[in-house]
């Protein structure tokens, strides 16, 4: 499976992209639901306004990702959520997340 460095709104819903190095790639509203991450290197990484409910991100490189929200009609709707994902051994140095659902410190 090929992924742009941009995508925008595409599904990704139980996808195996374990080990894929996806570096600085922007993800604007695109859905993870149960996508498999583990030993990605996603560093740099954006996610706005994501699900990734149930994703496995156990062992990936996501240091200075970014986890966001993307600005609509309803302050509820846009928002990214990990709630359910896997997130033992990732490399969280530098993470931001704002307005996530299910954050695990609750940021």
């Amino acid at each position: 499976m090929d992924i742009l460095p941009g995508a925008t709104r595409q599904s990704f819903v139980g996808s195996d992209l374990r080990h894929r190095t996806l570096d600085g790639h922007f993800f604007k509203m695109c859905d993870f639901r149960g996508a498999d991450f583990r030993g990605a290197s996603l560093r740099g990484a954006s996610f706005a306004g994501c699900d990734l409910r149930d994703a496995d991100l156990r062992d990936t490189d996501l240091s200075y990702a970014r986890f966001g929200h993307v600005m609509t009609h309803d302050p509820e709707y846009g928002r990214t959520d990990v709630t359910g994902a896997r997130w033992e051994g990732a490399d969280l140095r530098g993470v931001t997340a704002e307005r996530v659902i299910g954050w695990p410190d609750d940021r």
